[in-house]
């Protein structure tokens, strides 16, 4: 592809714009950044605006953009799981949230493995939660980094090897960004992706209205956009006598994402750095307009099926490299003039650097607060502490970058789907808990274990290609996400070991909470 001057100098120049506010973000509600709590959490003082943006650039990324419309542009309708559940999750977020905001603040704890640590009294169940958080989190990053692989490819900087250096060093361009990336969340810590994300939101927001007015006019209209897609893949196939389908499919995979996804690590941090119980109640309500913008987001699938982008000879390249991954730069590249091109993909590379930042600052987090702290130096200083998050959040990203430039993507992407199943292992241990300390907690650990164990199985049976998995049950074949049904049997041996050990070792529940610091 021929390198386009136009579009790649708008990218620049926004790119450089964000990397300023970064390292500015310092200075911006001054705190003591050696602190944990100031580098990690913003000094818990994010208003409602602010954790709007914040929590809409950590959940709504730069993969988010690229690869929900490519499940519409590749399979239809089945894609659409993804606006529900980002509908159905605000409602579990406002009743359930709030308890854990209240009670870290009042115990100080950064992560959801110190809330598990006093809750339960233990350091084994704790350490489990947190291995699992980092594990889980770091094919997201890796992720996020795909997706800005796919933008800076549609400028046509690391497809073109006869660009001076660039185009000789094919990952260039990426190794640069994510070390600005890096750089500028040591020195802000939690700061410079809060302030970075209503840059990002604003351009996403400009992308996506401008998408859904100019490509329909340009294509004729929605009736003209959904005519053009094979029937088959506007709608789900229908149960049969001996199958639930497809349907079961689309519903356990909107209801397993919707209890998974604010356990992951980023999405605790983005919560804990609110300024008050009330801040997240009040997002649960107004974060559903991201919803609204991922459902247009998912229709640019069908806009480029409808623009043929992928018989175009111009964008064959793109496709072989990146799949339907492609579908979204390709439509843009087709419909749109070379300086709104800048501006949609930066808006879509800024969406790498948000969500990547934060998730590095939830695993360095976890990694500090829950198995250094806890196993290596149990009396460490405040400034020790942050020093070793900052640390670790540049292994962190050391970590995703090699996963991109060395692995294949579909490795990474493997991965994620594996981090779904995994991370709602958490469940029992940190949403259960929130409302009683009677499960045992070496019970809560095999039912975790018996969890991941099945999750993990159902995939490598799928050779991690999906993420459902048919269960048999009284002959009756039930296509489910392998996360929910592994976390049924989770919650099955968890409460069924609790009775028991409960009955037999009649122990006093190690709790270092009370009632109060959950109001």
């Amino acid at each position: 592809m021929t390198p386009n001057a136009t579009a790649i100098t708008v990218f620049v120049t926004l790119f450089l714009f964000v990397t300023v506010i970064g390292f500015v973000a310092a200075r911006w509600r001054r705190g003591n950044l050696n602190e944990l709590s100031e580098w990690g959490l913003g000094g818990r003082r994010f208003g409602t605006v602010v954790t709007w943006f914040l929590l809409g650039g950590d959940l709504y990324t730069a993969y988010t953009f690229i690869a929900v419309p490519a499940v519409l542009f590749g399979a239809g309708a089945a894609g659409f799981f993804a606006v529900p559940y980002t509908i159905l999750v605000y409602p579990f977020v406002f009743a359930v949230f709030p308890r854990l905001w209240s009670v870290a603040r009042a115990k100080g704890y950064v992560t959801a493995a110190d809330f598990v640590r006093g809750r339960f009294g233990n350091g084994t169940l704790a350490l489990a939660v947190a291995v699992t958080g980092i594990v889980a989190t770091m094919p997201y990053i890796a992720l996020q980094l795909v997706g800005m692989e796919v933008v800076i490819a549609g400028l046509g900087i690391d497809m073109n090897p006869t660009l001076p250096l660039i185009g000789q060093v094919h990952d260039f361009p990426l190794i640069i960004a994510f070390v600005v990336l890096a750089l500028y969340t040591y020195n802000s810590g939690l700061r410079a992706p809060a302030l970075i994300a209503v840059v990002k939101d604003l351009l996403l927001y400009v992308t996506v209205i401008a998408a859904v007015i100019i490509i329909p006019a340009e294509l004729g209209g929605f009736g003209k956009i959904f005519a053009a897609a094979d029937p088959k893949t506007l709608i789900l196939p229908a149960a049969t006598a001996g199958s639930l389908g497809p349907q079961a499919a689309y519903a356990t995979l909107a209801l397993g994402s919707t209890l998974a996804l604010f356990l992951y690590p980023h999405a605790v941090t983005g919560l804990l750095s609110s300024s008050s119980r009330h801040v997240i109640k009040r997002n649960a309500v107004v974060l559903p307009a991201y919803s609204f913008a991922l459902g247009l987001i998912a229709l640019l699938g069908t806009m480029a099926v409808a623009a043929e982008v992928k018989s175009a000879p111009e964008f064959a390249e793109g496709f072989k490299a990146f799949g339907n991954n492609f579908a979204v730069p390709a439509l843009i590249l087709k419909m749109f003039p070379s300086w709104f091109i800048g501006v949609a993909f930066a808006a879509i590379a800024i969406g790498a650097l948000v969500p990547a930042a934060i998730m590095s600052i939830a695993c360095a987090n976890l990694f500090t607060r829950n198995i250094y702290r806890e196993y290596f130096d149990t009396n460490c200083p405040p400034a020790r502490e942050a020093q070793v998050a900052k640390i670790v959040s540049l292994v962190v990203k050391l970590g995703a970058l090699f996963f991109v430039i060395e692995l294949p993507s579909t490795y990474a992407i493997q991965l994620q789907l594996l981090g779904g199943i995994i991370i709602i292992q958490t469940l029992p241990s940190v949403v259960i808990g929130l409302y009683t300390n009677r499960l045992n907690p070496w019970a809560l650990l095999i039912g975790w274990a018996a969890g991941i164990g099945s999750g993990v199985w159902m995939a490598y049976a799928n050779a991690f290609k999906t993420s459902t998995y048919v269960l048999n049950l009284f002959g009756l074949q039930v296509p489910c996400y392998a996360a929910l049904s592994s976390l049924v049997l989770n919650l099955i041996v968890s409460a069924a070991l609790s009775w028991l050990l409960n009955a037999v070792l009649r122990t006093t529940p190690s709790d270092a909470t009370v009632e109060a610091d959950y109001a």
